[in-house]
């Protein structure tokens, strides 16, 4: 190694302490949309748990639309799919990557999301999806 090569240590992510659900349902989301496991939007919901494809999903409690609702609830019944109830679709909005971020790491511009889902969860392994599973009891 010559002295003038550039020794640049990548920053450690830590993860955070999972301690309730909505931390959970962060982490789980975060770790998906690395490995680009999140499906926004109920048409594209709709078609992946159609499928069988989907894995979780997450339904805002503040949808204003019963319809909405019914059909997703609906469906993942139909296909017997874990489905979890998120109280703020600005915050599952967020969680899912539908924000932009400022330079001081605040969400900007967060649009709602009424439903997401999970195809993928990356890394299985870690403190968010175990809390998940446990709290689904899929443990």
């Amino acid at each position: 190694m010559s002295d003038d090569e550039d020794i640049r240590a990548e920053p450690v992510q830590e993860e955070e302490k999972v301690t309730d659900l909505k931390s959970a349902i962060r982490g789980v989301l975060k770790h998906a949309l690395m490995v680009d496991g999140v499906i926004r939007g109920l048409h594209e919901t709709a078609k992946y748990i159609d499928a069988g494809k989907a894995k979780i999903v997450f339904l805002a409690e503040s949808c204003n639309e019963p319809a909405y609702k019914k059909l997703v609830q609906a469906l993942c019944v139909e296909k017997n799919t874990p489905l979890v109830d998120v109280e703020d679709n600005k915050l599952l909005g967020e969680w899912a990557g539908l924000c932009k971020i400022d330079k001081d790491g605040h969400p900007r511009k967060v649009v709602g999301a009424s439903c997401v889902c999970v195809t993928d969860f990356g890394d299985e392994n870690t403190e968010a999806y175990t809390f998940l599973m446990g709290q689904l009891g899929k443990s």
